[in-house]
């Protein structure tokens, strides 16, 4: 098993992605902290984690609020006693994203609490417990948004993933010399619940998309989560700072 002896934490693990990814890290080997702000959904994935014989706890968390994001941090200790693996999936997109000039407000502060405030802090709490080990791997969910305009602007979105993806370089560098590797995954499209349920809405939207992939669909969570466990493993142990992008091909892309 590539993550045996691991301890892990995967924010936004209650759905979508980050309950795929739990349940696969946990199948290689990894004891799992399994935060969410739904606890009902952060209990059943596990649920169906120990249901598979896997280790894991789970932890209502709000990522944007740094009384929760410590407490997440503490709970792995409490029970594992270590930390291994940060990987930071959670992230919203809400409906009312669009471009500057008409994205209100709030819906702005709100994506940026939860995408970039959020990272920070489960890296503020995770990072020393990671350094007390002299080792650990980040992983920062961002997306292919942050490396390319769109003239069907989420405006909020992409500079939240652009932020994440330029905290990613800087920790890199900082925490290397401390045996912390941390790395950015760049996603495009996925088949998750929080993308499905608004292209169900829009037909245009959706087909506009998959035109502009050369693979002709969207990408699955498997997928993605198949590079995460690269990242969290052992086999990735010269790889930091990366920005690997798995998209289908839109990054490149031109026509």
């Amino acid at each position: 098993m590539r993550l045996e002896d691991k301890v892990s934490i995967i924010t936004g693990a209650g759905s979508g992605m980050g309950r795929v990814a739990a349940i696969r890290f946990a199948a290689e080997g990894s004891r799992v902290i399994v935060a969410d702000n739904q606890a009902e959904a952060a209990d059943e994935t596990v649920r169906q984690i120990r249901a598979a014989g896997g280790e894991s706890y789970a932890a209502r968390v709000d990522v944007s609020v740094e009384a929760d994001a410590r407490a997440m941090v503490d709970l792995a200790i409490e029970k594992y006693g270590q930390l291994d693996v940060l990987y930071n999936n959670a992230g919203i997109m809400p409906e009312a994203d669009h471009s500057v000039v008409d994205t209100p407000v709030e819906a702005w502060d709100r994506v940026m609490a939860v995408n970039v405030r959020g990272v920070y802090l489960a890296c503020k709490y995770a990072i020393p417990r990671m350094i007390e080990r002299g080792s650990g791997s980040i992983i920062n969910v961002s997306s292919f948004v942050a490396i390319l305009g769109c003239s069907v602007p989420q405006d909020a979105y992409t500079a939240s993933k652009g932020a994440v993806l330029a905290l990613t370089r800087s920790l890199a560098v900082q925490f290397a010399p401390k045996g912390i590797r941390t790395n950015a995954i760049l996603p495009g499209p996925v088949e998750t619940p929080l993308l499905m349920e608004w292209l169900l809405k829009d037909e245009a939207a959706k087909s506009l998309r998959l035109a502009r992939n050369p693979t002709g669909r969207f990408g699955k969570p498997e997928e993605v989560v198949a590079m995460a466990v690269y990242l969290a493993s052992d086999e990735s142990k010269w790889t930091n700072g990366a920005s690997m992008v798995i998209d289908g091909g839109i990054s490149v892309n031109y026509f």
